[in-house]
């Protein structure tokens, strides 16, 4: 075998450690461990920064194991990748390496009078005031308004400030600080696509913005140092709770937030190039080339990736969608209809149709295209004769309906409408799901046959730093990906029709909360 390239991928619902094969692109091994959500109040979401970091070392460790039983030399692995949830936002101390407060989820909502707050010191209450330095959105989405919760809401938080203990970073960070020497000179850093979610960062100068800091009232010694996508960031350590010692002095190389890996890993490094990756949200990323593109639609303009310090950066436009995955989480886990995902999809296709009943999981407000936070969830177009089959083939309808709602949005900024979709993330293994996507945006829908490719993405920009050099991103060199086509099966007028009434269901959807109400009190 040759050079090996190993990937941790830590997202909202699972961490995962993948090792590839850096010449042929093959996934050798991998291990995955689910992560816990704790919603501490109605719209609050967290997750423990110890159980993050210890469900990384549990997925190399178990992955160590997994190759040497198949009698592979883990001291081939020449370089980790870091690819994480965008947004989720942790404050630690630098002295303990202890965090200080749980990790707020980029789907978390507390901030929401947060947001209604800073929104009445800008002129105009414009929500795109910063769009064409940060290609943002103010919206409870952003680190910069969960780091001012923090620092507005947990005395210990505001007391590390003042004392100069404090760090802020995104998982990345955390993460990349922890396994390179901690509190023994760990390396504070970030990358520019993970930097480009915070709303505290020029996309152009590729520098934290000191106005937005003045603004957010954020001071800019707690942020972390940025960096490209692909570079040497220091080497790994020890871990003292871990026997192995598996991967100490490896070099971390690679870092991009989960869907800038996707668009590397779908190999989308040309102009008009996208992909669309559905995990617990949906993502559909169109690579803009070296030019940023701002939408007119409801867009964001975001970082695609700089793959080296010397190196151009690209730019992509992104529909974002909060709730996709989580969707089939919440029929599992909050109504009990299934005891797994697989089984809601068994539930969808046993009836193969929603008869007129829909759904809108706008647990967390609307994202793009509306960025309305004011939004709640609804079913509608209930009768007696609805079940839960009903409701589960509403569900995975719904994220059809989502992601087409961004491709429209993207065609119209693009002007040249797209003519298939690339799509990756543990749901596109659900066969019914991707059917269902071709008929509802009537184009075919393509699907690696290695749906990891978010981990790809982070192994190849590890692979590929100055002083790794062992995955060539030429595209030449790029090894072709066999794929599975699903082609639309529905007349179109069928799909317009359905689509029609979804976007009716939306508009039932919003309006529906306001801050001052006694729920947020």
């Amino acid at each position: 075998l040759g050079p090996l390239v190993g990937a941790i991928d830590q997202g909202t619902s699972s961490t995962r450690f993948l090792v590839f094969n850096a010449e042929t692109a093959e996934l050798l091994s991998h291990h995955q461990v689910e992560i816990k959500q704790e919603f501490p109040r109605e719209g609050w979401v967290e997750q423990d920064p110890k159980e993050i970091l210890n469900s990384v070392y549990e997925c190399v460790e178990r992955t160590c194991e997994k190759m040497n039983e198949l009698n592979i030399d883990i001291a081939n692995i020449r370089a980790i990748g870091v690819t994480n949830q965008r947004e989720t936002t942790v404050v630690w101390d630098k002295t303990t390496g202890e965090p200080l407060y749980n990790a707020i989820v980029w789907l978390d909502l507390r901030t929401q009078s947060t947001v209604e707050r800073l929104l009445k010191r800008i002129p105009g209450k414009n929500k795109t005031f910063s769009k064409f330095k940060t290609g943002l959105p103010l919206s409870t989405y952003f680190s910069a308004v969960k780091l001012r919760w923090l620092l507005d809401n947990v005395d210990e938080i505001r007391r590390a400030v003042e004392e100069g203990r404090a760090m802020f970073g995104t998982i990345d960070s955390w993460l990349i600080w922890v396994c390179i020497c901690g509190t023994n000179g760990g390396v504070h850093c970030t990358d520019v696509t993970n930097a480009s979610r915070t709303m505290l960062f020029n996309i152009h100068s590729l520098e934290w913005d000191p106005d937005l800091c003045k603004f957010f009232d954020i001071p800019m010694e707690i942020l972390p140092n940025v960096r490209s996508s692909s570079e040497i960031y220091g080497l790994m350590k020890i871990c003292p709770s871990r026997e192995s010692g598996a991967l100490t002095g490896v070099p971390i190389s690679g870092c991009l937030g989960d869907q800038h890996a996707a668009l590397v890993g779908q190999m989308c490094f040309r102009d008009g190039q996208a992909k669309n990756t559905y995990g617990t949200g949906c993502f559909l990323l169109c690579n803009t080339g070296q030019k940023s593109v701002f939408s007119e639609h409801g867009l964001i303009t975001t970082i695609a990736y700089k793959m080296g310090k010397d190196k151009p950066v690209f730019y992509a436009l992104e529909g974002s969608v909060a709730i996709a995955g989580a969707v089939v989480r919440w029929l599992r886990d909050n109504l009990g209809i299934a005891s797994t995902s697989q089984e809601v999809e068994k539930l969808a296709a046993e009836v193969g149709t929603s008869y007129g009943c829909y759904f809108v999981p706008a647990f967390s407000g609307l994202y793009a295209p509306y960025w309305e936070p004011s939004a709640r969830g609804i079913i509608c177009g209930l009768t007696q004769f609805t079940n839960k089959n009903h409701i589960a083939f509403a569900a995975l309808e719904a994220v059809c309906f989502q992601t087409r709602e961004i491709l429209d949005a993207m065609n119209k900024d693009c002007g040249i409408p797209l003519s298939q979709l690339q799509v990756d993330g543990g749901m596109t293994n659900n066969k019914i799901l991707m059917q269902l996507q071709s008929d509802i945006l009537c184009i075919p829908v393509v699907k690696p046959s290695m749906p990891e490719t978010t981990a790809l993405g982070a192994a190849m920009a590890a692979g590929a730093a100055e002083g790794v050099e062992v995955w060539s991103l030429n595209p030449g060199d790029l090894t072709a990906v066999t794929c599975e086509r699903f082609e639309p099966q529905i007349n179109p007028e069928e799909s317009e029709y359905r689509y029609a009434r979804w976007k009716k269901a939306v508009m039932k959807s919003m309006g529906w909360e306001s801050s001052e109400g006694p729920s947020n009190g």
